[in-house]
């Protein structure tokens, strides 16, 4: 099979957030430390062996374990594809298999301790069985199974194999903890798929809340549009017929048809000004859905504002540049909005984590929130403080609180 191109990714235009990453990050490290607390008990109890003899058959064994934890360790990295993601290629495959088959071929001739020569070919299976497709995978953890107890049933008799399990209780015990290891890797892959699928709703519940405050406005306008223009187009074809009959007629209708251009046109900008501008209380709560909406907890804190417009105004774009910011440059699953009034002016505070350690306050949008402060007296500021970000605006007051 050819190698999966990590198809694991939350949605198809956007890329993993950052705890989406880090969660493959744990797991990933889990899993790694697993096989390499295993791999080194039996490292240490093929060690142990030299001191009877160092012949050529303990350093090739040696030799076979260590190359075996070596590609082990590497196709962890594999497992990002997640439960049945397909197999990477064919000779990474044969680099697992071989030196955990040649490790548990010599213990064939090693009584007492083929089952610990055996573990490397199981953890081999179990790494397989995670990328195989689902209705596969048993087949192949009981394939792998059936060769670790191979060679003792044959030293021991089909009937006896409990007898062939080692005396000593560090090789009992990583038996143990091998016998679990597919169960743990499993489990593993299946939570790491619950995170990614997880982000791809909460990236999905983002785009729809935008997606249906367009059709709003879409709806809005062909509301005000569609009677207008459907109004026009009658006027100027009864116009049409009657310039030659009745000059005067045409002539009225033609007025008529202006001034409902006319009207049409009014209401577009009212329409289009009043998404623009809409009002503070709106953008307070749009924020808090949208933000709800995409899996980040928002916390609202208002105070009376002075009933001037254009405070109102600057604010609304603030809250609304913010909550834009916070969609797509973060990762954020906590926000807080803050609107205080003191007799000197208006401030507002909207911060949120999961920042990225590169976000700062030189955008296009935050820029132009600053000149619009600006020509009011007042200061937009941005601070980030680990993965904190935080906007802080002020404006002074022009009129009495509403």
């Amino acid at each position: 099979m050819s190698a999966p191109a990590t198809p694991e990714i939350p949605h198809p235009s956007a890329s993993p957030g950052r705890s989406v990453r880090t969660t493959w990050t744990y797991t990933l490290g889990s899993i790694v430390f697993v096989l390499a607390v295993l791999d080194a008990m039996l490292v240490s109890l093929v060690l142990e062996g030299f001191t009877a003899g160092n012949d050529a058959g303990s350093w090739l064994l040696l030799a076979a374990l260590l190359l075996s934890v070596a590609t082990q360790l590497r196709y962890c990295w594999f497992l990002r594809a997640g439960l049945g993601g397909g197999l990477p290629g064919a000779g990474w495959t044969v680099a697992l298999l071989l030196p955990a088959a040649a490790v548990w071929a010599m213990g064939f001739g090693s009584a007492g301790s083929s089952l610990t020569h055996a573990v490397p070919l199981w953890l081999a299976f179990s790494l397989l069985a995670c990328l195989v497709p689902p209705r596969l995978r048993w087949w192949v953890l009981a394939a792998g199974l059936g060769l670790a107890l191979l060679p003792a049933a044959l030293q021991q008799g089909a009937a006896q194999v409990a007898g062939a399990l080692p005396d000593d209780d560090a090789s009992r015990m990583l038996l143990v903890y091998a016998a679990l290891t597919p169960f743990m890797v499993i489990t593993s892959l299946w939570w790491w798929r619950v995170v990614v699928e997880l982000d791809r709703h909460r990236l999905a519940a983002g785009e729809l809340a935008v997606a249906r405050e367009r059709l709003r406005f879409a709806a809005d306008l062909h509301d005000i549009q569609g009677h207008h223009l459907q109004v026009i187009a009658l006027k100027s074809e009864l116009a049409e017929r009657l310039l030659t009959s009745n000059p005067e007629a045409a002539r009225e209708n033609i007025h008529e048809t202006r001034l409902i251009a006319k009207q049409a046109l009014e209401e577009t900008r009212s329409l289009v000004s009043g998404y623009r501008s809409a009002s503070l209380e709106n953008e307070l709560e749009n924020a808090r859905e949208v933000l709800s909406a995409a899996g980040a907890s928002c916390e609202l804190q208002l105070a009376p504002v002075p009933a001037d417009p254009a405070t109102h105004k600057a604010l609304a774009m603030a809250v609304r540049e913010a909550t834009t910011n916070i969609l797509r440059h973060s990762d954020a699953t906590a926000a807080s909005i803050t609107v205080a009034a003191t007799p000197s002016g208006v401030s507002l505070s909207i911060g949120n984590n999961g920042a990225p350690s590169a976000a700062a306050g030189t955008g296009t949008g935050l820029l132009g929130l600053r000149e619009r402060l600006e020509a009011l007296g007042g200061t937009l500021e941005t601070t980030l403080d680990g993965d904190r970000f935080e906007l802080a605006a002020w404006v002074p007051s022009k009129g009495n609180l509403s």
